[in-house]
């Protein structure tokens, strides 16, 4: 089985809290021992957009772990990312904005998962099941 990484996970990893490091460790060994693990284009870009990290670094540690950036979207991820938005706009405003703010990159890389039929391997399981149901998710 593929999992794909969201970019909290990653986060998570490179995190000063060690119970955190430790936990998002631990996860990655585990889906990797499951298959190949994978990324989104969208999540290079938001690991590459933090403080302190540049593309050799990222390039780096992806050549290292054997995580695999996927960099192409297809077009049926970028119609299922803009319906799942669409979907979540309409909840968030018949809640009157109670639910937290996302932006479409969350939805991009939930739709790049669902569509090739990856786990996801995230810290956000509430946004990933109401916005695509029938993806297998994976919480640390």
């Amino acid at each position: 089985m593929t999992t794909a990484i969201d970019t909290n996970v990653l986060v998570a990893l490179w995190d000063t809290d060690i119970a955190l490091n430790n936990a998002a460790q631990k996860a990655l060994d585990a889906a990797q021992a499951r298959g190949a693990l994978v990324i989104s284009g969208p999540i290079y870009a938001e690991l590459l957009a933090l403080p302190g990290r540049t593309e050799k670094m990222l390039d780096e540690f992806f050549g290292a772990t054997g995580i695999f950036v996927e960099w192409q979207l297809s077009e049926q991820i970028c119609r299922t990312a803009g319906k799942a938005f669409q979907q979540y706009v309409q909840r968030r405003s018949k809640n009157k904005g109670e639910m937290p703010r996302r932006i479409l990159a969350d939805f991009l890389i939930g739709a790049h998962a669902a569509v090739h039929h990856y786990e996801l391997l995230t810290l956000d399981r509430r946004l990933y099941n109401l916005a695509f149901p029938k993806l297998k998710i994976v919480r640390l």
